[in-house]
């Protein structure tokens, strides 16, 4: 017979036959206690706002309680993710197969996990997160949800171990927070899946890798070889000239004077702004500097508030317009077994195949 808890609606609560009688047991009290003990350090205002105050002091601890015990519970089930290389993305139902391929379920089957440790494809995920988390976020499901922090928190592990590219994560982090307080403040209650107190949870948690990413210290390795400061002037501005990202210019311009100098040269900036924008754009509204001539570097920063940037990645997701097929393209697989990545059957597979930015990923399933 079961003992009921204090939902009618539960299974009941565990229980253990002692020496001194039945005893309740509490498998998940201590576990959840060592899991959010940094958790509690932070502030509850920077979550909601100061006029709506839904924690009263009496039952802050309750309510804390609570959240942990909804978070870990969700944690728990582990769910069950597919790896796949390539997936089948039908917008309709046919008489062969039924329903349609959303953007949860295509985020949950292509292999995103090993993908964050491939250089080239770190970036271009972690972009995806951010369109995800700006617009698309509330369209997935739970188990989408689900696999989505997921991949974040390997995201920043990998980040705070190995030090690559912090600036990029703590813009993600702050736009999901920002996306996370609206809808918690607001509609959050109708729109996110799961329980309410398992979404604060994990916005506390993002405050906390923010807390982390900002702490973050890059130890300086001490060489008695070359350096980068050593390379020939003519080395160094070929460097710089390979660059897509402005602020990886200034980044690198703030190493040495002699860095610094290259990083402010017209030609340089001239040459991103022709690579990014198209010459009609800024020909409209020039910027002259004091001697008359164009200022390409404050031109840039004005162009990019106004019209978007290219954005160049070391490899994307790939879509065969033949098999209606996305996909992963190895490289390696390609040139040595001359593997298209998928079982296409067209003719000549290179000439359907189509890059797919971060944004086309997410056009591909709004029907």
């Amino acid at each position: 017979m079961p003992f009921l808890g204090q939902d009618w609606r539960s299974p009941g609560w565990r229980w253990m036959k002692t020496e001194d009688g039945w005893k309740r047991c509490e498998p998940c009290s201590s576990e959840l206690e060592d899991e959010n003990n940094q958790l509690n350090n932070i502030s509850h205002n920077v979550i909601l706002d100061n006029d709506e105050e839904i924690y009263c002091a009496d039952d802050c601890e309750f309510a804390s309680k609570k959240r942990k015990k909804d978070h870990f519970r969700n944690n728990a089930k582990s769910q069950c993710f597919y790896r796949e290389k390539w997936i089948y993305v039908h917008k309709e139902s046919t008489k062969e197969r039924h329903g349609y391929c959303t953007l949860g379920e295509a985020f949950n089957r292509l292999d995103f996990s090993s993908a964050i440790q491939d250089i080239r494809r770190f970036n271009y995920v972690v972009k995806l997160l951010q369109l995800i988390a700006k617009s698309q976020l509330t369209s997935l499901s739970g188990a989408a949800q689900k696999n989505y922090f997921n991949i974040l928190d390997k995201i920043v592990r990998k980040v705070l171990e190995d030090q690559y590219n912090p600036r990029l994560i703590k813009d993600l982090l702050q736009e999901l927070s920002s996306a996370l307080c609206i809808l918690i403040r607001g509609v959050g209650k109708s729109v996110l899946v799961g329980n309410i107190n398992i979404w604060i949870c994990r916005l506390e948690t993002i405050l906390l890798w923010q807390q982390q990413l900002n702490n973050l210290q890059i130890p300086k390795q001490v060489t008695n070889g070359l350096t980068l400061c050593d390379l020939p002037l003519h080395m160094l501005n070929n460097i710089l000239y390979r660059f897509s990202d402005c602020w990886d210019i200034i980044t690198l311009g703030q190493v040495s004077p002699t860095l610094y100098m290259l990083s402010e040269d017209r030609q340089l900036w001239k040459k991103l702004c022709l690579y990014h924008f198209a010459e009609k754009q800024f020909y409209r509204h020039p910027i002259l500097s004091e001697k008359g001539h164009i200022d390409w570097k404050l031109m840039f920063f004005a162009l990019q508030k106004c019209y978007p940037i290219k954005e160049q990645y070391g490899d994307t997701l790939h879509f065969c317009r033949h098999c209606s097929i996305l996909f992963w393209k190895d490289y390696h697989l390609a040139l040595l077994l001359k593997d298209t990545g998928h079982p296409c059957t067209a003719n000549d597979p290179n000439s359907c195949f189509m890059p797919v930015s971060p944004q086309h990923f997410i056009d591909l399933f709004k029907f």
